[in-house]
């Protein structure tokens, strides 16, 4: 079995779900999890994690995500995206100064309402299954951050667009509400997503490629070792007298480790044995002088 991380370039046409399944044929596994779902018809990097991988599925969730995106402006859209049904469509008498001073008003803090058409679920039923039946339920907006926002070409109506985001932003919602202050309406003509945390596109593989490199056998070639994820986090050994407390899972006291500083409250890190074996990421806490384990990975 596979431990580790496949950057997937997803193109358009296949579900996250997709993905995963055909990555199932691929390696011959069923412990293949996605971390962040995509739009059928957007393309880019999909983070796919294997075997004991998986638990980290969430933490690569949480990472800032980058994309490129077509914002046309003129148009509203059911899906605020161009494959909706069209609830207006208009003129647009806007200037390049006010497109930019919308856009770039978006950058920082600020509350995204999510679509109807998400996988958001409202008491217990998922937004988009809701939306295909014509229901509108209330929803609560979310907090969600712009780190970076810059127009790429202008070429209006159309205007590519550069975000740099938390995670639940929604890029279709961004330009919907740009259009909305404009006053013009704007949907999301096209999105690529370009980076997931460490994982860029430049870097992905489609899922032919990674057919082919399995068939040649070398498909472990292009797996990200689940350490890496943690490269930030200082290094941890655990002495061969502690052990089997590792292996356990167990908490650590400061003489089963070796380290070359003081550890601070709070402060998290990758843990290996004696053997240089990853087995987790563990956090100090100093009231009490034990390192606590925060995710385990290692699988024999």
């Amino acid at each position: 079995m596979y431990h580790g991380i496949i950057n997937v370039y997803k193109e358009a046409g296949f579900t996250s779900h997709d993905v995963v399944a055909r990555l199932r044929g691929i390696c011959k596994q069923k412990k293949i999890g996605h971390t962040g779902t995509l739009d059928p018809d957007a393309v880019g990097v999909l983070p796919v994690c294997l075997g004991s991988a998986t638990r980290v599925c969430d933490m690569l969730t949480d990472r800032q995500k980058e994309y490129v995106a077509v914002l046309r402006l003129g148009m509203v859209t059911d899906t605020q995206d161009i494959s909706g049904r069209v609830l207006m469509e208009g003129k647009v008498e806007v200037s390049q100064a006010d497109v930019e001073s919308a856009v770039m008003s978006f950058l920082g803090d600020s509350l995204q309402m999510p679509p109807m058409y998400s996988a958001l679920k409202v008491n217990g039923r998922k937004l988009y299954e809701l939306a295909r039946q014509g229901k509108e339920v209330e929803r609560t907006a979310r907090p969600i951050t712009i780190y970076e926002l810059e127009i790429l070409e202008r070429n209006c109506p159309d205007y590519t667009i550069r975000v740099r985001c938390s995670k639940g932003t929604y890029i279709r919602t961004l330009c919907h509400d740009i259009g909305q202050k404009l006053g013009c309406g704007g949907v999301m003509a096209g999105l690529i997503r370009t980076q997931v945390g460490e994982f860029k596109i430049g870097e992905a593989y489609t899922l032919m490629e990674l057919q082919q490199y399995a068939d040649e056998g070398r498909l472990s070639e292009l797996i990200y070792p689940i350490e890496e994820v943690f490269k930030q986090l200082s290094k941890l050994t655990v002495k061969e007298s502690s052990y089997k407390a590792l292996v356990n899972g167990n908490q650590l006291k400061m003489e089963d480790v070796l380290t070359s500083s003081d550890p601070t409250d709070g402060e998290e890190f990758r843990v290996y044995s004696h053997q240089r074996c990853f087995y987790g990421v563990y956090r100090y806490e100093a009231g009490r002088r034990l390192f606590v384990p925060v995710k385990m990975f290692f699988m024999e």
